[in-house]
């Protein structure tokens, strides 16, 4: 897929206040600092589409960008935020389950994984939340470029080790690197396909 146009649409917290269009939404959600931000930005080959910081916990809102005037790419607020407060986090957790269990024209949801670290708890556990809820998801593994091939290939396959526990048929799975711009084809290519289905 060519990304021809990507742009902002609308921030809210309210999936009821999301754009009135019935345009296939891909979202995508991951745990704070997981790079999220610079994710979106290589798929759209923008530099700042998506606010990028080295803080955690940027992206407090339901954020949509209208890519190719035919599908929303949506930037969703992390999960397991350590330092904000309950009150925070329950907010938080508000915005995210309504969205994901009411937004009818969520398509598909991608989570975001470290691909550095094993798997965490906070992870297995949303990720069981949307098998019970029926939310179709992927998973995507971030930051390869941040260790060697050797320990990526161990690390993942270990995660997916893990998940097999939990899951008979694991979900889609991608690999990806912003830095170096690797899994965006593939990424992109599963939209398109999805997309061609809709039609």
């Amino acid at each position: 897929m060519d990304i021809k146009s990507a742009e902002f649409i609308i921030s809210n917290t309210d999936y009821l206040k999301c754009p009135d269009s019935r345009l296939p939404e891909y979202a995508f959600i991951g745990r704070s600092n997981v790079g999220k931000s610079s994710l979106i930005n290589m798929l759209c080959n923008r530099k700042d589409l998506a606010m990028t910081s080295s803080k955690p916990g940027k992206t407090l809102l339901i954020n949509h960008f209208l890519i190719n005037n035919n599908w929303h790419l949506v930037d969703l607020p992390g999960y397991g935020y350590a330092t904000a407060g309950k009150k925070m986090r329950e907010q938080l957790k508000n915005i995210i389950d309504s969205y994901i269990l009411c937004r009818e024209q969520l398509t598909c949801l991608f989570v975001l994984l470290d691909s550095r670290h094993e798997a965490q708890k906070i992870d297995l556990e949303f990720m069981e939340w949307l098998g019970e809820n029926g939310v179709p998801f992927c998973v995507v593994f971030t930051k390869l470029d941040k260790q060697s091939h050797v320990k990526s290939v161990e690390s993942i396959r270990a995660y997916k080790d893990k998940l097999s526990e939990q899951w008979e048929e694991l979900p889609p799975v991608f690999l990806t690197s912003s830095e170096k711009r690797i899994g965006r084809d593939e990424l992109l290519g599963y939209i398109d396909d999805i997309n061609k289905t809709l039609k």
